[in-house]
């Protein structure tokens, strides 16, 4: 597998990150993706924090905007019903499984974390829309189904306009 080539975490990308989280970022590895208004609305991280502590989320989502639109699908139970259509469709259920695998692959080839502990619920359900986001905006179309369709559910919200105004 190869991975793809982020963009080096800046000093500004820094800055701008800690101010989106509110906090200092930990274990930064890479800028996974960016919003129109051209600051990072996805990082990678190292699957191990800078103690040594697992980390399994390989792809975070930083973007104060989206995470907002995320937390909406969220609270509208759009999870419960994406969980529920992997019981019904083979076809959805095998991709997200392949998702799971990438998703693993990745962080693997990174620092292999000796577990199937993977994020956002994966392979068997559907537990943080972020998550899915992320890995979807990082890994590009057609590798997470769920990120998917969470982003095209959003696709009158974002991206679109200076999302660093609004964060």
């Amino acid at each position: 597998m190869t991975a793809r080539a982020y963009e080096p975490v800046s000093e500004a990308d820094f800055d701008t990150i800690a101010a989106q989280l509110g906090r200092r970022p930990r274990a930064l590895r890479a800028v996974a993706a960016r919003c129109p208004s051209g600051h990072p609305a996805v990082v990678q991280t190292s699957p191990r924090l800078e103690d040594g502590t697992p980390f399994p989320t390989l792809y975070y989502l930083t973007c104060p905007r989206l995470t907002s639109l995320a937390s909406t699908l969220e609270a509208a139970g759009l999870m419960k019903e994406m969980t529920a259509r992997l019981a019904e469709d083979e076809e959805l259920a095998a991709a997200y499984l392949r998702a799971h695998q990438t998703y693993l692959a990745e962080r693997d080839a990174i620092d292999p974390l000796g577990h199937e502990v993977s994020a956002g619920g994966m392979p068997g359900r559907v537990k943080c829309l972020h998550v899915h986001i992320a890995h979807a905006l990082a890994a590009g179309p057609g590798v997470n189904p769920f990120g998917d369709e969470a982003l095209a559910a959003l696709s009158g919200s974002w991206p679109s306009g200076d999302c660093a105004a609004q964060g």
